[in-house]
This record gives C-alpha cells, structure tokens and sequence, in this order.
C-alpha cells in the first residue's frame, strides 16, 4: 500500500535539505519570513487500487509555491521577481536534476514502502503578485509516479 503521508514528508525534507530554504505543509513556516515554500498536496486521480492493494502504483501530485518577500531589515523593500524565479530554479534542480554521468537523482527521494519511479513537472503557472503586495509567488507542480516495495 502506498500511503501519501510519508511521501509528502520525504518531499517536504528534500525540498528543504536541497535547497537550504524553510517548507511549510500547506502554511507559512513557524517563525519565519520569506523566503520560504508552501507544499501542497493536490487531489490524486488514481486508477486501480494504490492506496490498499500491494501490487498498485500511485501518481500523486504537489504543488510547491516559491515565496518572495520583503527584506526585514530594510522597511522599503518587496518580494521581488527575480527572487521568486530563483526559488524556482531551485525547487526545480531540486526536485527533477539528474548527475549527468550516472542519470541518478540529484537529491534521492526516500519514500518508507514505496520506490519513486518517475518526476517529472505537471504545470508550471508561474508568478502570480498583487503589484500593492510586498509578496511574490511562483507556482509549480510536480508529479511523483511510485510502486510499492
């Protein structure tokens, strides 16, 4: 059975030893400011049985919003683009790079009871602001494909 809890802690652990950036699951991270990432989980289409037969596969799918903000020593500043898009570069390194002399994963994605055998990016909406907000968001969502060991 491949259960989604372990997965999304695996993710959230990779994400932020890879990066070096605080995760929040679903919530700005505990004491502290941006920048920082927002995990989601997204709603799983599923065929067969992955969550309670042994033999299934599962695709699940997290969203990862890269979170800009103001420096908090500087009263005048903002979340800029150019912050936004470097999260995302790395979230991105992080999550799909490949040693391109072996092809192994950058980072290993440890999952108890399940072996993940694919990632790839589902969507990448990108920047989303409020030009009067101090906070920028870059938005995108990967998919993870697992078997059960």
């Amino acid at each position: 059975m491949i259960q989604r809890l372990p997965v999304t802690m695996a993710l959230s652990a990779l994400l932020t030893s890879a990066t070096g950036l605080p995760v929040g699951r679903g919530r700005k991270p505990k004491d502290t400011s941006p920048p920082y990432y927002l995990l989601y989980t997204v709603p799983a289409d599923v065929s067969g049985a992955p969550f309670s037969d042994l033999n299934e596969d599962a695709a699940l799918v997290y969203q990862v919003t890269s979170v800009s903000g103001p420096d908090p020593s500087d009263p005048d500043s903002h979340g800029v683009a150019d912050q936004a898009e470097w999260m995302a570069d790395k979230a991105r390194t992080a999550l799909l790079g490949r040693d391109p002399a072996t092809g192994l994963w950058l980072h290993p994605l440890a999952v108890p009871g399940a072996r993940v055998i694919g990632r790839t990016l589902d969507t990448e909406p990108g920047a989303t602001n409020d030009p009067s907000d101090a906070i920028m968001s870059y938005v995108q969502r990967f998919r993870l494909d697992l078997t059960s060991t």
